[in-house]
């Protein structure tokens, strides 16, 4: 019987945030880490995707760190940028009441833009290798009072090729550090890594349920390279799911389903490395919000998205290597819902089929090719869900920030103006406390608030008319 979180021993700030977010009862894999991290232990978990373990480590890490050290005390890294984004929103939401600033960094945005956010208050760097070993070699991220290291989805690091960044970062943080490594798989690289760097960790295994049991149904079908897309649209129409991913094994393949299907009137998006970031976001949140149903992409979309409600997942191509089967599926039956996986394969890669089927444990079922009288038969359906947009589907932290309003000010450190200073004032104001205040960034010339509890249009208004350190400093709600 997993605890609540209410019974780990955390902070009320910690406690109130993770019951706005609907975290209720742990999951295995928090049920087993959380009392570890918190005393302090060095850990390897070895885990699938969607069992939570982002909280798994974001819980501990928002209680350990310390709000009133300005520079950062963890570092969590991520093999992509997507991981990060969502691991650093994660954090901030868990973090939000008791004002924990993360920060994300990663490659193919500005350096100059991610230099000056870490030169802010920041208790959690969240990035990926590449990029944190640039702004560790440039000193740009110190380390100094750093106490927590988080390797997330190691394993992927090493299919990535990042290991070695990964080694070159750990030689220089403090040796006096908590180390938790988080994997899917544990290969020989991941454990030599972990026996060097490590200091008598515990070990976590968390089974792979997900996959053996009926929440997920895994079938394949066998088809003709060039009858491909026919059957993918047939199957569609069989299956007509709320949100589906289709992987595909390159950006290149991505591009050409993406267009057919386009073409053929699917509400759909897609996402490839090949992408500049900012689409790749754009896509990423347009889906989970549920504006599109389907997402056609590479093997960059199996890891580090956390969407609730995807019923459907088809490898068009079959992934090359077992491991990626496991990501790719880990999309769908997520927080307790159950899923489909569907898998097409080419007469020539039935040795492939088997030794995911040897890695899993399972035998995954031949299914018969949909004719054209079950196609018919579903048609009317599949046509009516295409004409209707899918429902909007709430953010995970949409809940939370309604009831927060970001509030710009055009003063900041060259004003002299600190934390403290912005605090007594807005707390001078009738029926404000310091619990209403949330994360506070002060930059050089602009300082951002986060103002809790719906009570955002009282502090505009009054502090329209109120000074701070004696500066009239001008007050608007922030655009994002």
């Amino acid at each position: 019987m997993n605890r609540t979180f209410q019974q780990f021993n955390l902070g009320e700030d910690i406690v109130r945030a993770l019951s706005s977010l609907n975290y209720i009862k742990a999951t295995n894999v928090q049920e087993e880490v959380i009392p570890k991290a918190l005393e302090k232990m060095d850990i390897i978990v070895q885990s699938q995707t969607g069992s939570g373990k982002t909280a798994a480590f974001a819980v501990p890490l928002c209680e350990l760190v310390h709000w009133e050290e300005n520079k950062p005390q963890a570092l969590v890294l991520t093999p992509t940028r997507e991981l990060a984004a969502q691991v650093k929103d994660d954090i901030t939401n868990i973090g939000r009441f008791k004002r924990v600033k993360a920060t994300a960094i990663y490659g193919k945005q500005s350096f100059q833009r991610q230099k000056i956010e870490l030169k802010q208050k920041s208790h959690i760097v969240v990035g990926t290798p590449g990029r944190v070993l640039d702004h560790l070699e440039k000193g740009t991220l110190e380390v100094n009072r750093l106490k927590y290291l988080v390797i997330d989805e190691a394993d992927e690091m090493l299919n990535m090729g990042f290991i070695d960044q990964v080694e070159a970062i750990i030689q220089k943080l403090p040796k006096d550090r908590v180390t938790m490594l988080f994997s899917a798989t544990l290969p020989q690289d991941i454990k030599q890594l972990s026996n060097r760097y490590m200091t008598e960790p515990a070990f976590v295994e968390i089974k792979r349920s997900g996959l053996t049991t009926n929440r997920i149904k895994h079938v394949w079908y066998e088809v003709e390279e060039g009858e491909k897309f026919l059957l993918l649209k047939d199957i569609t129409v069989v299956e007509n799911p709320d949100s589906c991913i289709v992987f595909c094994a390159t950006q290149e393949e991505v591009e050409r389903v993406y267009r057919k299907l386009h073409r053929s009137g699917y509400p759909c998006g897609k996402l490839h490395g090949g992408m500049v970031q900012e689409d790749r976001f754009s896509v990423m949140n347009a889906f989970k919000r549920g504006e599109f149903r389907y997402l056609i992409a590479t093997d960059v979309a199996s890891r580090g998205i956390d969407i609730e409600d995807i019923s459907l997942v088809i490898n068009y191509d079959i992934p090359s290597d077992k491991e990626r089967y496991v990501h790719r599926i880990g999309r769908t039956a997520r927080a307790g819902k159950s899923g489909k996986a569907i898998t097409l394969i080419s007469n020539d890669e039935n040795h492939q089929l088997e030794e995911i089927e040897n890695y899993i444990g399972y035998k995954i079922l031949k299914s018969e090719v949909p004719n054209r009288d079950t196609i018919s038969r579903a048609e009317n359906s599949f046509l009516e869900k295409m004409k209707n947009k899918p429902t909007k589907k709430e953010e995970k932290g949409a809940k939370l920030a309604r009831n927060i309003m970001k509030l710009y000010f055009n003063g900041g450190k060259k004003k002299k103006i600190r934390a403290v200073d912005f605090v007594g004032t807005i707390c001078q104001i009738d029926g404000m406390t310091p619990e209403d205040i949330g994360i506070i960034s002060i930059q050089e010339n602009q300082t951002y608030i986060d103002i809790l509890n719906g009570k955002g249009p009282l502090v505009l208004k009054e502090m329209k008319n109120r000074t701070v350190k004696g500066k009239q400093l001008k007050v608007h709600e922030a655009r994002n």
